[in-house]
């Protein structure tokens, strides 16, 4: 039997990759930040053929750091930063334009000219999404209609598009496979997700030819097997799913009603809701969370555009910290946020207010505010939109939580996590292991092929390091979000005339 599992997690900023093995312990890990294009105001660009190398770069690393023989992989699971979208020829498996970022918001104006004729119901009430430029459909558009013969060849099948998903799954077996997963489908504005198929009256509606579009597979089964020149040896592709998904399935929110927020370059909260497609009057998403034996698990979602971003502006924008690690001693030399409140709308607004003409603001300003200040204000900013999604939340499930699994980079930080907990006043529990993302795609693959044996097996394996109780009085807490929403309000429609 072969030793470990390799999750690909391939996230906004960096490429990573990480080796568990059957307790569900790492191995080895390695991880390569890529480069991120702002070539306009609101535009945001990868190169795809960066995020391969930079991917398969890492997986070399980490494969050797473990000292691991390709024959010790049982497979290899995928996640990936959703939404962001490639399109790629088929015959040389070259991108023909940069990748659009999730966090792109080039399309705002065409999702305003598709809710002024109406059709932004219809979108909801097939694919549970709001109208936004945040999905991949509306990206897919902009590319046919403004990259040059892209339309023409797409028409006749010489294109690809995938989410990062597809493109990883792609240059792993050599072009053998153009698949993507359930959850991955859902967030593309193009798939019915109670029908759960490719849905013909969205794509005539974006103008999307259907042979454009990956096949949908289950986020457990074996998809293929990597290239012998890759690794020296065929390793099964046999997991996939979206980032959050997989965060959720890492966290083992298995069952409805479990709740998980992962704390990465943006924020996602997610909520287990069965095998019920709760259709949100909150601003929420209603989402796959994954497709396993051939059943599907729906989800409700609340995601925040900007989380640990902000810490990286504050890195690399402002030159306040020279590493992100330091952002919280810097903001420990203040008691409190001294009045400052900042919203990190700088690429419009997520959940719950879906707002995309939203900027960035800091509010309360004064003499004495100091660069402490600004870091205690980046930090809580963090939280209160995590606050703000959750009474969403609550409100349509019609649940109070009872505690909230955290993971990502950011729960490393404990002050934040108190204030966190403070903020929502409900308990926050920090797994043992949290890198729950990868985790989750390794758990998907390891069950495809009988590495592990059932959901059970793997609960067992899950355990909490850190319970983070609410501990700040609650008029106090109603002043601080009281003061944050005013602030909220000063971003939104900024760049409405």
């Amino acid at each position: 039997m072969p030793k470990y599992i390799l999750a690909i997690d391939q996230g906004t900023t960096s490429s990573r990759a990480i080796i568990f093995d059957h307790d569900g312990a790492i191995k080895a890990a390695a991880q390569r930040e890529f480069t991120q294009y702002y070539p306009k105001p609101g535009w945001v660009e990868h190169d795809a053929a960066e995020i391969w190398s930079t991917q398969a770069g890492v997986v070399a690393e980490a494969v050797a750091s473990g000292a691991i023989h390709p024959r010790d992989l049982a497979a290899i699971g995928i996640t990936n930063q959703r939404e962001t979208t490639v399109v790629w020829d088929r015959q040389t498996s070259e991108p023909i334009c940069p990748a659009i970022v999730w966090q792109d918001r080039r399309t705002a104006e065409y999702c305003d000219h598709l809710k002024e004729k109406g059709h932004a119901n219809l979108i909801q009430q097939k694919t549970g999404l709001v109208l936004d430029a945040y999905f991949s459909g509306t990206k897919l558009k902009w590319i046919l209609d403004n990259v040059a013969g892209a339309r023409q060849r797409a028409e006749t099948g010489q294109l690809a598009f995938g989410t990062v998903d597809s493109w990883l799954a792609w240059k792993l077996t050599g072009g053998a496979v153009h698949i993507t997963d359930a959850s991955n489908a859902s967030r593309t504005l193009l798939y019915n997700i109670h029908a759960q198929q490719w849905d013909a009256e969205l794509l005539e509606l974006f103008g999307v030819p259907e042979k454009l579009l990956p096949r949908v597979v289950s986020s457990s089964e074996v998809y293929g097997g990597t290239t012998a020149d890759l690794f020296g040896a065929k390793v099964p592709v046999a997991g996939m799913a979206g980032d959050q998904q997989a965060a959720l399935f890492g966290q083992m929110c298995i069952r409805p009603g479990m709740l998980k927020h992962t704390y990465g370059t943006g924020g996602f909260m997610m909520l287990n809701t069965g095998d019920a497609a709760i259709a949100s009057t909150n601003n929420l998403l209603t989402t796959i969370a994954w497709q396993l034996d051939g059943k599907v698990t729906y989800a409700l979602e609340g995601s925040i555009f900007i989380a640990g971003a902000v810490v990286q502006w504050l890195r690399d924008g402002l030159g306040l910290i020279k590493t992100s690690a330091e952002i919280e001693k810097l903001a420990e030399t203040v008691a409190d946020n001294g009045g400052v409140y900042m919203v990190p709308a700088f690429a419009g607004l997520g959940a719950p207010h879906w707002d995309p003409y939203a900027r960035g603001t800091i509010t309360g300003l004064t003499r004495g505010t100091t660069a402490g200040h600004l870091a205690r204000a980046a930090l809580e900013s963090i939280a209160f939109q995590t606050a703000d999604v959750l009474e969403a939340m609550e409100a349509d499930a019609k649940m109070s939580v009872k505690e909230l699994r955290v993971d990502g980079g950011a729960t490393v930080n404990d002050a934040l996590m108190q204030f966190q907990a403070d903020v929502l006043g409900v308990p926050l529990v920090r797994p043992t292991v949290t890198e729950t993302t990868a985790l989750g795609a390794a758990c998907l693959a390891g069950l495809a092929v009988g590495y592990w044996k059932d959901t059970c097996e793997l609960e067992e394996h899950w355990q909490r390091q850190k319970t983070f109780l609410p501990t700040m009085d609650r008029a106090k807490v109603a002043g601080l979000k009281r003061d944050w929403r005013k602030a909220v309000g000063r971003a939104k429609g900024w760049l409405n005339d």
